[in-house]
């Protein structure tokens, strides 16, 4: 069940699952937002890429910083649905770890 809080009020309603919001969407947000993703300016490409550790290397680009953001949680979040769809399961999530030792740990692998 999902809560909201209108303006001026302190007493919390009952969001109702058709009206106001996709509660498939905000479960996916929420095991997506589990993973780092970085975005980061590349001078040999000229732009910026995208990847998210643990899920995707880089995978997307471009000169707008956000868009390049936009489409990286696009991708990961359908990488996690084809690994629902095909059971496997997800990687460690990458969020709350260290994430200098994490990169640093992926390329002795």
């Amino acid at each position: 069940m999902v809560f909201y809080a209108e303006k001026n009020t302190t007493t919390p309603r009952r969001l109702e699952k058709s009206r106001f919001c996709d509660m498939g969407r905000i479960s996916k947000m929420i095991e997506s937002a589990k993973y780092v993703k970085i975005v980061e300016w590349s001078d040999e490409d000229e732009c910026f890429i995208g990847y998210c550790p643990g899920i995707i290397g880089p995978c997307c680009h471009g000169t707008d910083e956000i868009e390049v953001y936009r489409q990286l949680c696009e991708i990961v979040d359908e990488w996690i649905e084809i690994l629902h769809r095909d059971n496997e399961t997800l990687p460690s999530p990458t969020i709350g770890k260290n994430i200098e030792e994490f990169l640093n740990g992926m390329g002795n692998n």
